[in-house]
This record gives structure tokens, sequence and C-alpha cells, in this order.
């Protein structure tokens, strides 16, 4: 017997004891009298959720749901009518970091999985009310269904994979044909952002095209929007609409004539440049043109008269990146690429040979095996690195810090990218070549291969090929630069974050944070100072010049306090109805979130460009605890009204700084109301 085998069959018996404990606690908790019940629950609890993290968790629990209810697991709860659940309640239950709660929200919804099946007669609620339910749940918790995770996620922990099985789970059951109009909707809102990992969204689309192919599945009047969404992928021009293959598509293009191959040209940028989004073929079809059509390779990259004229400049080491990076795997890198070109970056003197520098680069063991778990086998890691770098400096407010606590480093590559694509490249080329990167915190070298360790005890794989690489050594390096702190008086950032992020973070640092008490300290002086150095009616109307590093208190859509998250500030001004907003990038994977009291951080449609999110200015104040300045340059603190003052102080105090006033505050009712 093979080593595979026995740890499979290991893994079964371990499986089959833990529903054998299981059904134990079921039976305890059935025969226990009604005040003692409560006591059998915690250790019930406790096994459910050792049941639900393995792979057949669901199913375990789905098959004893009936049980469970009928022993009284919910009696007492807001679970024990489910008549009166509310699907918009969901996410709280799912993302809570409360063991329990999340067991108990997974048990409720696999019970009314079996009513809705027919399975489950219940007394309260029919097979068509809980289906609905169902729908319901899907659609608000797409983030789960496919995958994308959040802060919420993160601070969970394993509890997380437990939402996300169970949600997949009742997907499967229901039909994801019932969710699909909220899908495309998702999709829409996402690809908004412009993010640089795509395969998420790839994976949406295409479960709305087997939804579409699959004659059993019933969509109804779902799915209309959805025909742009799957025809950038997999038909966006005339000679692929049927989506025939790349090896049948590669015969076509050869007996084209130059008008066919302008339509083609045309048609693959239209698509690429109104999604986001690159088809196989259009990468094809760009190789295909290599050879002695270049002339249409303007055309097939949808440039503007700047980009075309940085083609002309650099066309040779364009057509070396399309050689080396560009293959129907690695297409995204085409919309890198062609951004890249729009921002006139290789005119930046270092800009181009440092790219030779990293078509020519050898990638050490370690980088390449990363990439090849993440990406696969073909083509190799060398092109997939390349395809990240050039969707890195396309793209720079893409970047997404996946599954990781390790908002710091992606926020440094997003603004190296941003500001400093040479020292990015340099970066990469440390990081996949030598396996170690080395920086410097107040004169003394700091490597990554020395490190004790990151935030991250192992940095997921759910990442962009260039993070994948470089994130690992950033993040080791931004813990040593912390460590080296230890014992300085106040918060470590302020001398973390100028010499991680480079000379471009402004050297002054302000919080409203006491570190040693987490109590709010001179927030009024706080808010009057962010305003003074950020705000255009105080600061002499000075725009920013250089991104900065700032730190933001997230919380979640009931205005609770999750977690501290780094953020960049990117510019303030006028949104295009005359209110003064906060344009910042955010390295969660989605920066369209909630966060409670009327904070509704907007993507799109409030003047955002590609990437950026943004909040009206007192809004974003509400939720800022960490930003940077330049001490030499000051505005007028006094100049902010009393008005503004208090609504910013209230939404504070009624959102993450509700427990965190200071002791001499509590003696007076805190100004919550006017």
């Amino acid at each position: 017997m093979s080593e595979q085998q026995s740890a499979s069959q290991a893994s079964a018996v371990n499986f089959d004891k833990l529903v054998q404990k299981l059904d134990e606690s079921i039976v305890a908790l059935e025969e226990s009298r009604p005040f003692a019940k409560a006591g059998k629950l915690p250790r019930l609890f406790d096994t459910a959720r050792r049941v639900l993290l393995q792979p057949d968790g669901c199913q375990a629990i789905d098959a004893r749901a009936q049980r469970l209810e009928e022993a009284g697991v919910f009696e007492g709860t807001d679970w024990a009518d489910p008549a009166i659940l509310l699907p918009s309640l969901t996410p709280h239950s799912l993302q809570s970091q409360n063991a329990d709660t999340v067991v108990i929200e997974a048990i409720s919804e696999l019970r009314l999985l079996r009513v809705a099946r027919g399975s489950y007669r219940h007394p309260s609620v029919s097979a068509e009310q809980a289906h609905h339910y169902l729908t319901q749940v899907l659609a608000i918790n797409l983030g789960l269904l496919f995958g994308m995770t959040g802060e919420a996620e993160r601070e969970q922990g394993k509890l997380s994979r437990i939402s996300q099985s169970l949600v997949q789970y009742v997907a499967s059951h229901i039909g994801y044909e019932h969710v699909i109009d909220s899908l495309i909707e998702e999709i829409w809102r996402i690809l908004e952002q412009r993010p640089i990992r795509v395969s998420d969204i790839r994976r949406m689309i295409t479960q709305i095209a087997i939804c579409r192919a699959d004659p059993d599945a019933d969509l109804g009047s779902a799915g209309r929007g959805a025909d742009r969404l799957i025809s950038s992928l997999y038909g966006p021009t005339r000679a692929c609409s049927e989506d025939p293959g790349t090896a049948l598509y590669q015969q076509r293009l050869e007996s084209m004539d130059g008008a066919a191959l302008q339509n083609e040209a045309t048609g693959f940028a239209r698509s690429m440049h109104d999604t986001g989004l690159v088809s196989p073929y259009h990468a094809s079809f760009v190789r295909f043109i290599l050879e002695d059509r270049d002339s249409l390779l303007s055309d097939a990259l949808g440039l503007s008269s700047t980009g075309r004229d940085c083609l002309l400049c650099y066309s040779e080491l364009v057509r070396t990146l399309i050689e080396e990076a560009i293959f129907p795997e690695t297409a995204q890198g085409l919309y890198g690429l062609a951004l890249l070109l729009e921002r006139g970056i290789l005119y930046q003197p270092p800009v181009a040979p440092a790219l030779w520098r990293q078509v020519r680069l050898s990638v050490c063991p370690e980088a390449r095996e990363r990439l090849q778990f993440a990406y696969g086998y073909q083509p190799r890691p060398a092109a997939w690195l390349m395809q990240g770098v050039l969707n890195m400096l396309g793209q720079p407010l893409g970047v997404g810090q996946g599954n990781n606590p390790t908002c710091q480093s992606a926020r440094a590559l997003s603004m190296w990218a941003y500001n400093d694509p040479d020292y990015l490249l340099q970066m990469v080329a440390w990081a996949a070549r030598d396996n170690e990167i080395i920086m410097h915190f107040e004169g003394q070298p700091v490597s990554s291969a020395c490190s004790a360790g990151g935030l991250a005890s192992e940095v997921t794989l759910d990442l962009d090929p260039v993070s994948l690489v470089v994130v690992p050594h950033l993040d080791r390096i931004y813990v040593e630069m912390g460590r080296l702190c230890a014992g300085r008086e106040g918060d470590p950032h302020k001398w973390v974050n100028p010499e991680f992020h480079g000379w471009s973070a402004g050297r002054g640092f302000a919080i409203n944070v006491d570190v040693a008490t987490g109590k709010l300290s001179d927030l009024e002086g706080f808010i009057r100072h962010f305003y003074a150095s950020y705000h255009p009616y105080y600061n002499g109307n000075q725009p920013l010049i250089h991104p900065q590093p700032a730190g933001i208190a997230v919380t979640d859509s009931a205005a609770r306090f999750i977690g501290w998250h780094a953020i960049t500030i990117l510019r303030v001004t006028l949104d295009p109805e005359g209110e003064m907003r906060v344009y910042f990038f955010n390295p969660n994977n989605d920066s369209g979130q909630n966060w409670g009291d009327g904070v509704r951080v907007s993507t799109s449609g409030s003047g955002e460009r590609f990437g950026e999110s943004s909040l009206p200015f007192e809004m974003f104040t509400s939720r800022l605890y960490i930003f940077h300045y330049d001490p030499l340059e000051r505005g007028e603190p006094a100049g902010v009204s009393d008005d503004e003052l208090r609504r910013v102080t209230e939404g504070v105090y009624r959102s993450w700084g509700e427990d965190r006033l200071p002791a001499d505050a509590l003696q007076a009712e805190p100004p919550l109301n006017d």
C-alpha cells in the first residue's frame, strides 16, 4: 500500500470518529432535560466545528440537521424560528470570529437546505420559502461562494473555511442559476476596480457560461447581461465568436486578409478595454501579427497617441516582452502592457533597462516553485512573472493582498509601481533571482533571509505573480523593522513606514490612539491636523504630490471594529457633485465595502479612476487613525469649523471609537447627538 493510500485511509478513520462523537453529542442533547440542554451544547458545537472543517463535513451535518433542531440546538437563540430569519444578517454570522456563531449559522442553513429539498417538512417554513431564503443568502455571500475573501475572513482564520465550504455546498444543491443576476452585477462591480488578479472573476464567468449551456438549468429571465462577459473571454471577435479553440483560430488567422485582421485587432482592443479582461484568443492574435503584421499591434492594444509613440520608441523591447511573456495562459498581461505604454513610464531612463534585465532574469528555485504551485507548469515560471510585472506596472492600483494579513506589503508594491517603477523592478529582481531582499532601517541593513518571520506564517498562493514572489520577503522585512523599534515609545509605524515605503513618505506622523491603552488620544487635534495637511480648503489648496501611507480602523456594516488596515491616500479633490472626497488605494481584494453608519466606500460613479476607492472627506476622517505628512508644510488647523469637527468626532464615537473613550472623557457625556 502506498503512503498516499495510507494517509487517505487514516483521514477517513479520523473523520468517522469525529462523526461518531457528533452522534454521541446529539444523543446526549436529545436525552437531556430542558434545563440541562445548555450544558450539552459546548461539546456539541466544538465537535460540529471540527466536522465542518473536514471535506465532507457539510454533508455530515446536512444528514443530521433535522435531528439537531429537534434535539434543541436552536432553543433560546435567534435561529429558533427560521420564518423570521433575515438573509441580510448572514454575512455577520458567517464572518464572525466566534466559532459557535459560525457553527450554529451553518447548522441553520443546512437545516433549511433539507427543507428546500423536501427532505424535512418544517412546521414554520415551507420548501419554497426555504429555497427563496437560501437563494438570497447565496446572492449576498457571493464573495464566500467564489473564495473572494476580505478583511473579516482574514481575521476569522480557520473559521472562514467553514463559511466558504458551507456556501459552496448550498450552491451545489440549490443551483448557481438562481443567483445568476446577482453574480453578473457583482462581476461588473469588481471589474470596475480593475484588479490584476482576475482568476476568481474568470471562474464566475465560466460558471455563468456553464449554467447557460446546461439544458436542465432553467435560467428564466436571468443572465441577460452575461453576453458581454462571456464573449470577453470566449469569443470577443467574429472569427472566434463560437469559441473554436486556439488551434483552429490560428488556422483561420492564416487565411485572413488585411481588412479581416484589422477588424480582429479593433475587436480585441474594444473588448479588453471595456471589461479589463483579456481572451486567450487575443494572445494568439498578437503573437501571430508579430511575425509580419506588427503594424496592427497598436490597434490590437487599443493605444492612444501617447501609447503609440511609446510603442514606436521601444518597439524592440515591446516585441521581446510579448514573445517572452504573452501566451494564451498569460493573455491578461496584454492589458497591463497596453496600460504601461499609455502611462509612458518607459520614458523614465531606468525602466527600459530594468525590463530588459527582467526578460533575461534567472528565476531561483524557491520563486519558481511558488509560481508553479500557483499557476502551473505552462508556460514557464519566468513568463508568469513577466506577465505579473506588466500588469503591476500598468495597473498599480490593481494589487490585492489575497487572504493574507500583508496589507503593508501590498500597499508598498502599489506605491512603487505607481510612483517609483524602477525600484519595484529592482525588488522583483532581488526576490526572484536571489531569494533575498535587503532594505535599510536607519542605516542598518535588514535582510529577508535573516528575519525571524513576518505577519503571515505562510503567504497563501491567491496572489498575482509579482506579489507571490516578493510579498513573503517584504512581510518579513516589515516585521523585522518593527522589532528594531522595540522599546521605543509610541507606534512603530512612525519609524517603519517612511523607511519601508521610501523617501516620498512624509516624515511627520499623527495617530489618534494611545498605543499603551488603545484609547482615543487628542482626537480633536488629530482631526484638525489632518484637515490642515490634506484638505485643499485648509492647506492652501496644495494638491497631494506623492501618495502617502495611512491607516484606517476597518468596521463592518454594523459599524463594529474589525481591525487596523493599511491604505494609501492618493488625492483629495472635489467630485463631480462638488463634494470634497478622499481618493485612496485599498489593498483589500474588494474595495467596495460598507463600513456601517452610512459610510459606504465608493469605487465608481464619484470621479474614481480605475482601482481607486473614495469617501467624502468627513466620512474618511471618521475611520482614519494614522497618517503621514510633511512637517515643513503646515496648513491652518484652527480653520476647521466646530460643526465639521463635531460631525467627524461623532462618526468616530458611533463606530470604532465607541469603546475607546479615554477615562477623562467618560466623566462627561460624549457628544453623540445634536
